[in-house]
């Protein structure tokens, strides 16, 4: 998928119902949306789908960023520690969404489990 550029981050459907704002799509939706287009291969280009996982991607990033300026602003300590300058590649995002077991995809949001992921991948050190 990452030959194509389909999905970022800086980055989708068991019959879900509709999702109310980017971010919150449940991560089962958003890894099947992301099977279906890998599957399509080039062919993936025309699909509207590309447009909404990459929103799911950005809003779920602008979450995490908006999170930890809120946290540094109320000098709380920081949910995560990530570098200045880190990059998240789309298959590591999706092999992240893969090890929750069915009922955690079903239950949490993409929004949830990319900062679930910032926080095992740069945790702070104390």
């Amino acid at each position: 998928m990452n030959k194509f550029g389909f999905l970022t981050v800086a980055l989708v459907c068991v019959s879900a119902p509709a999702v109310s704002a980017p971010g919150d799509m449940k991560i089962s939706t958003f890894l099947q949306k992301a099977d279906a287009l890998q599957a399509k291969g080039i062919l993936a280009l025309a699909s509207s789908d590309i447009k909404i996982l990459k929103a799911e991607g950005q809003a779920a990033g602008e979450s995490y960023r908006t999170r930890l300026k809120s946290d540094k602003m109320n000098n709380v300590a920081p949910h995560s520690c990530p570098p200045p300058k880190s990059a998240l590649k789309s298959n590591e995002l999706l092999a992240h969404f893969r090890s929750y077991t069915m009922a955690q995809r079903q239950q949490m949001s993409v929004r949830t489990g990319l900062a679930d992921m910032m926080k095992k991948r740069y945790p702070c050190k104390t």
